[in-house]
């Protein structure tokens, strides 16, 4: 899943991005809603947080636009104020839910996985079986068989790529550009150093690599 943060407190941006990335998101951040409503326009996050009073662009207009051209990215609003006006502005604009600030970051992460998880099951169940494999893409459980396989944070997020998108190729990029940030500049290799660490857990014969095109996720003949 990957999560844009446009916030232009940047100590509590980098907080933010800190702690939703070791959960296992990838984030991007931007300090200014022009560049917000750019990044949100051009890029296919699975959710953005949105601060209201920012630079440029405020949250409201920012969401608005956003709507106006048919984006339907859940969007978590954040903002200093307090008070139903503002509550019901935001909502009106098309925010999907409101946190006001200061707030607890256990009730962020909370609201977040709530709104990806009401995306997940508006678009089908979050349960994906592929052979022996069961994914829980929701409670973010892996099976294999009877057994639970316990997977870090980046793994399950490369996986997850892999099997909501089962029996088709998912190309390296594209886990790239999910599963790590825009700012990533190290190895691309590092795609092919988690698929081998997912099959030596899960069984080899369930990823199997398209030459030239990325892998596919299937159960074993």
């Amino acid at each position: 899943m990957r999560l844009l943060i446009v916030e232009d407190e940047k100590r509590l941006a980098l907080s933010l991005a800190k702690g939703l990335t070791a959960e296992g998101y990838a984030v991007d951040v931007v300090h200014d809603g022009r560049e917000g409503l750019h990044r949100a326009s051009e890029t296919p996050y699975d959710l953005v947080i949105l601060d209201i009073m920012l630079p440029g662009l405020n949250g409201y207009r920012v969401c608005a636009a956003l709507r106006a051209a048919g984006h339907d990215v859940p969007i978590l609003m954040l903002t200093a104020k307090d008070g139903e006006y503002d509550e019901a502005e935001g909502l009106d604009t098309g925010a999907d839910d409101y946190l006001t600030k200061p707030f607890s970051y256990v009730v962020l992460v909370a609201r977040v996985k709530a709104l990806l998880r009401r995306r997940g099951s508006a678009g089908g169940s979050p349960v994906h079986v592929v052979g022996e494999l069961t994914v829980d893409t929701a409670a973010r459980r892996v099976h294999v068989g009877e057994s639970e396989v316990t997977l870090t944070a980046k793994e399950f997020a490369v996986l997850e790529q892999l099997v909501v998108r089962a029996g088709k190729v998912v190309s390296k990029a594209r886990i790239l550009e999910h599963v790590w940030d825009f700012a990533y500049d190290g190895d691309p290799n590092i795609v092919e150093v988690y698929v081998s660490t997912l099959r030596r857990k899960l069984g080899a014969p369930l990823i199997r690599t398209v030459r030239g095109a990325g892998y596919r996720l299937e159960a074993p003949r």
